[in-house]
Order: structure tokens, then C-alpha cells, then sequence
């Protein structure tokens, strides 16, 4: 069923507080942050938890796997702290994995080394030095206990059997940095896949290594790689987009285009229904893995390198949200139990009602039990129900025939995705609350810079004007902010080439030179009076 054309909804000042879907509640429901920071000043490049085998054993270890500077340490799924650190390594150590049994654990580093340990002791097991370049990548096999995969970057992908001095395979035909892999999962584990920055993901097979077996072309240097559990769709993330790509059709299914930088890190979680996307702009983003809709959104204070959703239980429900940061800042942040199943339900028959076309029907039985609720497909899915975090959902086709006869011209080129011609028309009607209205949910739908994109000297102007007119104002600061910034970002090398420009860019320098001067008098003024305050109290 198409979602209904809604206008864009205008901003007030101030904000009321806004509902949150059930999916919102659930991902808003992992508390209780732990922050570690790395005793290397490096950032976390890496983290992994041992997948359940796939040979009929459960998964007994209880240990998640952080990889920062030239140390790998483990920490405890159940305290959350610091159990063990590895820092046999020459150079920064990549790409800590352990066995599904939990008993030892692979990583390669700079030098081209590679290494197995011993969990307990920590003792070397196994070394490798046959490549001469970083490696990236180490992965196992996930249904042989002595068979790895390992990527680097002499281009290469390289098969190993743990009691084996040699490789057992070298698979050749990356002409970059190969900087991610893996098995496929289920019977397929014999199937290695590879993302390097020639930007192809190709697929090996074990049994035939002279060539890959199939290859997909992306749009820029791919940087993760991920198996979905069925073995047959791929997801590949490249600068800000991640690929859906089917195995068995070979192509493309879908593009995922909300992060604003690039993805660094991807991984699933509620056993595979959603896929966990964090980018270098610091958002961490929750896709349903039916659609690829977003359901949930979060902001990390520096750019994030990697993340893992960690399970526990014979369940495997989500645990932990575990997120690494370039400041070499460790999150770890924990589901609350109690509520944690009654929620679950609910999340769950929200999204079957409404990827089945049944989610009016299912907010009208909701809002009897509840007497107030959120209101079907806009409150999940429109970016503003975030507070702020970007989020943006195009699905093509899914437009009514009948325009609403109330739309103004802006929401119409807003929900057609002509982002540049809402923003221009906003412009022209000179009311300050449309404009800020349009900016407002560009913002929330990760557009605002490719409505600022490819402008001249004539469609320029008037955003830099409404910057500098209301950028001294309290409410509308924060955007006239944000859109300078995008703004300085993509023209500053062509401001000289236009006076106009550049004296528009000199009078806001000005403004912002005066409100920098008044803040500064405000803190002097405060700490005057903080002087005062013990004499006048005695």
C-alpha cells in the first residue's frame, strides 16, 4: 500500500515534545553507556563476537573482541570490562577474530604478519609472514575449526588451514587494497568474498581459485562487506552508499543513500532483520532488512570506524551496542531487560502490519488499548521523529496518482525529491518559518547538502542572504550554521570568482565576528558575577 503524500510540516518555536514509534523505544532503550578509552590514543578499527557455529555447537564464549593500536583485547559480554589484552604485535594489529568455539583468535597487522593465539595463555600458536603488506582482514571459516580467509593489501585474498605453514590458496585479480571479507554463511562457507578500494566485490570459490566467480562494480572504494544470513544478498558500503546486491540474479537491488560520509562499518542485528550502518559523519543508522527503510538513528561524537550489535543467550538477542570511534573512544551501551520482550512483540507486529499494507488497521486496535499513539507510516519513518537525526526515505513508484490540491509548490518538489528546486521556492516566498520549515526537514532527510549542491552565482545568493539575516537569532542559528558550513565546503574555492559572493560572504563573517564579540562580553559578565555571589551570600 503507497504511503499517503503528506505536506511538509511546518516548524514551531518551540519544538513540542514528539512520540516515539515502538521501533524507536527499542533501540533508544540501550542505556546505561560504558566508555573506554584506548590506552594507544589509536582508533578502534575493529569488532567482532564469534558467530554461533554452524557444525551444531552453541557458542560458549563470552567474550567480545576490540582491535585498537598494536593491542587486541577482549572484553566480557556479561561485565562489560576488560578481560584480557594481546599485544604480541611489531605494528598496529588488525581485525581480532575468534573461533566460534572461542578457544583462539586470528589477527593480522601492518607488517603483513598474521598470528593465532592461544585465548587462555595467550601464547603464539601460529605465525605467518608470507604477506609483505598490512593485513586488513582476517576471518574463519565458519564451519571448520583450522581453516581461515585473510585480505591485504598487496591486493590479494589468501586461504589458510591452521596446521599448514603455506596458504592453502592465493586468489588474484584485485588491482587495490583489499580492505574487506568473509565466508558466506550456510552451506556456502566453501564461497569467500572480498571488498577492496579497485572498488569491485568479488566471489571466490575454494575449489577454484584461478579466478573470481563473480564480480560486482561499485561506485567507490569499497570499505565493509557483509553476508546476509541467507547466504544469496551481499551488502557492500562505498563512500556514503551502501549496495544490496543479489548473489543468484547478480546485480544491484538497492542503493542506501542516508549516511552523509562514508560508511565504515556494517553489521546485523535482531537476528538479521535489521542492518546497524555507522559512518564517518558520527551517525549510527537501523535499517529493516525488507525495505531498507530507516527505523532508528543515533549520534556518536566522533567519527565512528566500527560497531557490533553483540547477542547473548541461546535466544541470541541483542545485548549490546558496541561502537568505536577515530578518538579511540569505546561505547558500550546495554538493553535494559524487563520490558525488553513486551517491546519486541510490538516492534514486530508494527513492521509485519505495515510492510503488509495493514498498518492503519493495526494503529486503530493500538490507539483503543493506548488512547494515544503515533499515527502509521510518517511517525516511523519521517526523519523529524529522530530529533535531529538524519534520516531519509525515498521509495520510487510509491506516489499517488491524485496530488493533494493543498500542497504548496515546495512540498511538491520536497516529496518528488527535488530537493534544490523545495528549497529555492521556500526561498522565494520570503516567510522565514517555510524556509526554516524546508531546511528543517532537508536535514532529517540527509539532503541538505545535495539541495546546496551545483548552484551559481544567482540561486546562491538568496541562502547566503537568509544566513546572514537570521544567524543572530536564537531559534535559527543552529541551521544557519549548518547550511554556512555546507555551504563555505563546496564554493570556497570559487567565492573569489564573484564579488557579489564574496561580499555576501564578508557581511556574514561580520555578523558572526559580532555575535562571537557579545558572547564573550556575556562570560566576562558572568564571571563578574560569580564574584559577587559569595559576597552578597555573607
Amino acid at each position: 500500500m503507497a504511503a499517503e503524500v503528506q505536506p511538509v510540516a511546518q516548524v514551531k518555536l518551540p519544538a513540542r515534545p514528539l512520540s516515539l514509534s515502538p521501533e524507536q523505544v527499542y533501540w533508544r532503550s540501550f542505556k546505561t553507556p560504558v566508555k573506554h578509552a584506548s590506552p594507544t590514543k589509536h582508533g578502534i578499527t575493529h569488532i567482532s563476537q564469534p558467530t554461533p557455529s554452524q557444525s551444531g555447537l552453541n557458542n560458549p564464549s563470552d567474550y567480545f573482541v576490540v582491535s585498537t593500536g598494536a593491542r587486541i583485547q577482549l572484553y566480557s559480554t556479561k561485565t562489560r570490562k576488560l578481560v584480557k589484552t594481546i599485544t604480541r604485535f611489531d605494528d598496529i594489529a588488525y581485525s581480532g577474530e575468534l573461533r566460534y568455539d572461542g578457544r583462539v583468535l586470528v589477527a593480522g597487522d601492518e607488517t603483513g604478519t598474521i598470528q593465532a593465539f592461544d585465548v587462555n595463555s595467550r601464547a603464539i600458536l601460529k605465525t605467518w609472514k608470507e604477506q609483505k603488506q598490512p593485513v586488513h582482514v582476517t576471518k574463519w571459516n565458519p564451519r571448520d575449526t583450522t581453516s581461515l580467509m585473510s585480505c591485504g593489501d598487496d591486493a590479494t585474498v589468501r586461504l589458510w588451514d591452521l596446521p599448514t605453514d603455506n596458504s592453502v590458496a592465493t586468489f588474484r585479480g584485485h588491482h587495490d587494497y583489499v580492505r574487506s571479507g568473509g565466508f558466506l554463511p550456510g552451506q556456502n562457507s566453501n564461497i569467500l568474498v572480498s571488498g577492496s578500494y579497485d572498488q569491485t566485490i568479488r566471489l571466490w570459490d575454494a575449489r577454484t581459485p584461478q579466478a573470481a566467480v563473480m564480480t560486482f562494480q561499485h561506485s567507490a572504494p569499497v570499505e565493509d562487506v557483509l553476508s546476509m544470513p541467507s547466504g544469496t544478498t551481499l551488502l557492500a558500503s562505498a563512500e556514503n552508499q551502501v549496495a544490496v546486491l543479489d548473489i543468484v540474479a547478480g546485480k544491484a537491488l538497492h542503493m542506501i543513500k542516508n549516511h552523509q560520509k562514508t560508511v565504515a562499518s556494517l553489521c546485523l542485528a535482531s537476528q538479521g532483520s535489521r542492518l546497524v550502518t555507522g559512518g564517518l559523519d558520527g551517525h549510527m543508522k537501523v535499517f529493516e532488512t525488507t525495505g531498507w527503510n530507516v527505523v532508528a538513528a543515533s549520534k556518536y561524537p566522533a567519527p565512528i570506524l566500527s560497531l557490533r550489535v553483540i547477542t547473548a543467550g541461546q535466544a541470541r538477542e541483542d545485548k549490546h551496542v558496541v561502537v568505536g570511534m577515530s578518538d579511540g573512544n569505546l561505547s558500550i551501551k546495554t538493553h535494559l531487560s524487563g520490558e525488553q520482550k513486551v517491546r519486541e512483540r510490538e516492534r514486530q507486529k508494527e513492521m509485519e502490519a505495515l510492510l503488509a499494507g495493514r498498518i492503519e488497521e493495526h494503529d486503530r486496535k493500538v490507539a483503543k488499548l493506548a488512547k494515544q499513539r503515533g499515527a502509521g507510516w510518517e511517525r516511523r519513518f519521517r526523519g523529524r521523529d529522530y530529533n535531529g537525526e538524519s534520516a531519509d526515505i525515498i521509495i520510487e513508484g510509491n506516489m499517488r496518482s491524485k496530488t493533494d490540491k493543498k500542497m504548496k509548490p515546495w512540498d511538491k518538489a520536497m516529496h518528488a525529491t527535488r530537493y534544490a528546486e523545495s528549497l529555492d521556492l521556500a526561498m522565494a516566498s520570503k516567510q522565514r518559518p517555510i524556509v526554516l520549515s524546508v531546511l528543517t526537514e532537508l536535514r532529517y532527510r540527509s539532503a541538505l547538502r545535495a539541495a546546496l549542491e551545483n548552484r551559481d552565482e544567482k540561486t546562491l545568493q538568496p541562502i547566503l542572504r537568509w544566513a546572514f539575516d537570521n544567524i543572530s537569532t536564537t531559534q535559527y542559528a543552529p541551521i544557519c550554521v549548518q547550511i554556512s558550513m555546507i555551504m563555505m565546503d563546496l564554493y570556497s574555492k570559487h567565492v573569489g570568482s564573484s564579488q557579489i559572493i564574496l561580499n555576501l560572504v564578508n557581511k556574514l563573517h561580520d555578523r558572526v565576528q559580532e555575535e562571537v564579540g557579545r558572547s564573550q562580553q556575556a562570560i566576562m559578565t558572568k564571571g563578574m558575577l560569580e564574584l559577587l555571589i559569595p559576597e552578597i551570600g555573607g
